[in-house]
């Protein structure tokens, strides 16, 4: 009965034992024969990898060679599929071994797990995009790691399936803040620059000038990414290349700046701005300073502050940051953005007078510090053209625009290049305001249009709004007489006011063109393009945009002018250039602004005889022009000539130069240092 018993249930295990067979080789079949293209090909791509190679970008040189913008290796820990099946356990051991790495400084370990889950979140949610990814490319999890933790990360291999360590260029601003925000700054392409550059091969995580020169010339800094794919066994490793397209870096700029004199200009506006701080004037917290070649057009300084350090936007800038530099509005360039003249537009009322016939260079009236209903800033006596420039005397410009007429000194103007963009090689910049008749009936009649219809349909729905359709009749008939050109107006305009705004470099390649004969040249930054290789792409040549239809005659007179501003007794930056050994001519400015402090401005070129360099320096709210730009415009030509005097020549590792082809060390520029600001937090030397 046993023996029965036993071989029944032998029977039913042989029975169980042969079905699950027959299901197994039935499934196996199955996968063999049906699934065997899908799951060859799955196979495949589960042991394939292929990444992109990113291309070091461009190189950004000052016009002597020093590296003002360059690149380094750093080491890369990313993510792939095969990590994201075991992400939790990749996450937990990935987040032990980067505690105290730079890209997670300050952070535990919970924050750190929190951190890269929600980079693995956010792109696993995001599936709608894949398309705009190369195939296989990895979550990026951190940058710039040490090779103690590449090393330990190795070592724990079979812990971290999927992590991939490669090396890639990251941006490297040597000098901090120098050339800031001339120069720019990188960052992860957006949606809206993605569709923009949709046919240029980029995508989602690619990085792009966003600011500046970077973003200006990137189709030239940018470079072309390279690919590679590798077998990688079960824990991720690379197991061998199987085909790898080298990534060709970007090409080089060559500047017209100087980097020397780029650094003093900025110390300069930096002092002076605190210097107008200390001296009651507590708004005086930003500013602006070019320095141009009068002959060319080229750009040997452009500094803005406040100024940050383009080196915290690299591999992402941390919100406390980027609140900093938007409360500062640091990523503004100063030197393209607009202000009122003051006094510095009074060349232009001088040239308008002179070419219309009003006056002649002999024409002289006697100043009582009056004008009608306007007051000067003192008496001045008998004054001529010359004098009037010397000491800044606003009635005999008062006197000059009534005789001349709004059109014709908005004419000259244009002439000058005022209120046009000039065409410097950088984004954002403001073409400015030319004030006259026509764009003042232009700006009040759009006003005066919406004042109307917010009337009407008061009345049409019959509100009991009365007061408020007082105040806006009351409006309407201010605007209408606005919409008239008074001579209030053209008073302003003759010395600088009212409707007048142009920017720093306006200013600048104004005053180059005055004190050139009249060549109104295109400012510009890069001088050349290379190749990585070393070959010339492009080459940029001055580019005369105008010659100024004034005579030589009147250019003199002016260029007279100016230089007896800078001379004792009574000329207005006479204090300003005390002692120096050179000739300089000068206009200070003092612009007033409603309900604030005066914006501070001067315009300064030398030498006088043959000049060289033209500068303008804007100090917002600073108060007077002579006492608080004229010192930094001082400063900026006094390190030019002696920059020029001294023949500098550059060391070895700014120029790649070896030992042997340097002079002795006592020929050889101050070295450039980074400068810390108040909002770096890293400082990369060269």
């Amino acid at each position: 009965m046993e023996k029965k018993e036993l071989e029944k249930k032998t029977r039913v295990l042989l029975a169980l034992i042969l079905g699950a067979l027959i299901i197994l080789f039935l499934r196996l079949g199955f996968l063999q024969l049906v699934k065997a293209d899908e799951y060859r090909t799955l196979a495949r791509q589960n042991h394939l990898r292929l990444t992109r190679l990113s291309a070091p970008r461009g190189e950004i040189f000052d016009r002597k060679g020093v590296r003002i913008v360059s690149n380094r290796p750093v080491y890369t820990i990313s993510l792939t599929n095969l990590g994201l099946k075991e992400s939790a356990q990749v996450v937990n051991y990935l987040a032990e071994l980067l505690q105290g790495e730079k890209s997670f400084q300050g952070k535990t370990r919970a924050q750190i797990k929190t951190e890269i889950q929600a980079k693995i979140t956010k792109f696993t949610k995001n599936r709608e995009v894949e398309e705009k990814f190369p195939l296989g490319e990895p979550i990026k999890i951190a940058r710039d790691i040490t090779p103690q933790t590449i090393f330990k990360i190795e070592e724990q291999r079979l812990k971290l399936p999927g992590v991939v360590v490669d090396v890639e260029p990251e941006r490297k601003y040597p000098y901090g803040d120098l050339l800031v925000p001339v120069a720019g700054y990188i960052g992860e392409i957006n949606e809206h620059e993605l569709a923009a550059h949709k046919d240029e091969g980029y995508y989602l995580k690619n990085l792009i000038g966003k600011e500046g020169l970077e973003k200006f010339y990137e189709p030239y800094l940018r470079g072309t990414p390279g690919a590679r794919q590798v077998e990688v066994n079960a824990l991720g490793r690379p197991v061998r290349d199987l085909g790898i397209k080298e990534a060709v870096p970007g090409n080089n700029l060559f500047l017209t700046i100087d980097a020397h004199l780029q650094r003093l200009t900025q110390d300069a506006l930096a002092q002076g701005i605190k210097r107008a701080l200390t001296a009651g004037y507590p708004k005086a917290r930003a500013g602006a300073a070019v320095a141009l070649s009068v002959y060319s057009g080229e750009i040997l300084a452009m500094a803005s502050y406040p100024a940050y350090d383009p080196n915290i936007f690299v591999g992402g800038i941390r919100e406390k940051d980027w609140a900093e530099v938007n409360e500062k509005k640091a990523l503004i360039n100063r030197a393209l953005s607009r202000y009122p003249p003051g006094s510095t537009f009074k060349m232009v009322t001088a040239t308008a007078a002179l070419e219309s016939k009003k006056i002649t260079g002999a024409y002289a009236l006697n100043c009582t510090g009056y004008y009608k209903y306007k007051k000067d800033w003192k008496p001045h006596g008998r004054v001529d053209l010359r004098k009037a420039l010397q000491v800044s005397c606003d009635v005999f410009f008062w006197t000059l625009g009534v005789l001349t007429g709004p059109e014709k000194m908005a004419y000259y103007a244009r002439e000058y290049g005022l209120g046009e963009k000039t065409g410097v090689d950088l984004p954002g910049e403001e073409a400015g305001r030319v004030p006259n008749p026509a764009q003042k009936y232009e700006k009040w009649q759009k006003e005066l249009v919406r004042i109307k219809k917010e009337i009407d349909q008061i009345r049409q729905e019959n509100r009991s709004s009365r007061g408020k359709l007082a105040d806006l009749e009351q409006k309407r008939s201010k605007i209408e007489w606005e919409l008239k050109w008074r001579e209030y107006d053209t008073l302003d305009m003759a010395i600088g006011q009212g409707d007048n705004y142009y920017s720093p470099l306006q200013l600048a390649n104004y005053l180059a063109a005055m004190v050139n004969e009249g060549i109104v040249y295109r400012p510009y930054l890069v001088k050349k393009i290379v190749t990585p290789d070393g070959r010339l792409l492009r080459k940029v040549d001055p580019q005369e945009v105008r010659k100024v239809n004034a005579s030589t005659q009147t250019l003199k007179i002016i260029k007279e002018g100016l230089h007896l501003t800078t001379l004792p007794p009574a000329g207005t930056a006479a204090g300003v250039f005390a002692g120096v050994p050179y000739k300089a001519g000068a206009k200070t400015g003092t612009a007033e602004v409603h309900g604030h402090d005066n914006h501070a401005l001067i315009l300064a070129f030398a030498p006088y005889e043959k000049p060289e360099i033209a500068v303008a320096v804007v100090i917002e709210y600073g108060g007077k022009g002579s006492g608080m730009a004229g010192p930094v415009a001082r400063q900026i030509l006094d390190g030019y000539f002696d920059l020029a005097k001294t023949k500098l020549t550059l060391a070895p590792e700014e120029t790649g130069q070896s030992l042997a082809d340097q002079p002795p060390a006592q020929n050889r520029p101050p070295e450039l240092k980074p400068r810390k600001l108040t909002i770096q937090r890293e400082v990369y030397q060269e």
